[in-house]
């Protein structure tokens, strides 16, 4: 409801016109920071994974209330229960796999490691995510490096 009303202030349209488009809105349902918060979570999540810390500023920063942001953070982690480390490390896990190839260029596993961590920490990820994640992906991709050594001799 923010985001509408700022944008619809900054077209031009006098206070009173504004509060009425947006009771209106709300009572047809055309106009629901849940609704739009629960699409914005679920399209981060499929296409661009953010870390809790990030949904938070991003769902901010459009003016969604805090309660709200709460409520849906809490279904999100509910329902991501099911991987062993949460749903958090599953979109951190998404994140590095999708910067594979810019993560193997650094030959170093500890430089590699502290990219990896970077990365998840420029994306709203938490330390303690950040941190398994970084660590689980370099192990498995040395894990990967040895089964490719022992393949070739």
């Amino acid at each position: 409801m923010a985001e509408v009303r700022r944008r619809l202030g900054q077209a031009g349209y006098r206070r009173e016109l504004v509060d009425g488009a947006i009771v209106r809105l709300t009572d047809l349902g055309m106009l629901d920071d849940a609704t739009f918060a629960r699409a914005w979570i679920e399209s981060r999540d499929r296409a661009r994974p953010r870390g809790e810390i990030a949904l938070r500023r991003e769902l901010a920063l459009k003016g969604v209330d805090r309660a709200v942001v709460d409520e849906l953070l809490e279904e999100r982690r509910e329902g991501g229960a099911a991987h062993d480390g949460g749903v958090d490390l599953a979109a951190a896990e998404r994140l590095l796999a999708r910067h594979e190839r810019a993560l193997a260029r650094e030959t170093d596993p500890r430089s590699r490691r502290r990219r990896a961590y970077a990365l998840l920490a420029r994306n709203g990820f938490d330390p303690g995510t950040s941190s398994a994640a970084s660590a689980a992906y370099v192990s498995s991709d040395a894990t990967t490096d040895d089964e490719d050594a022992g393949g070739e001799a």
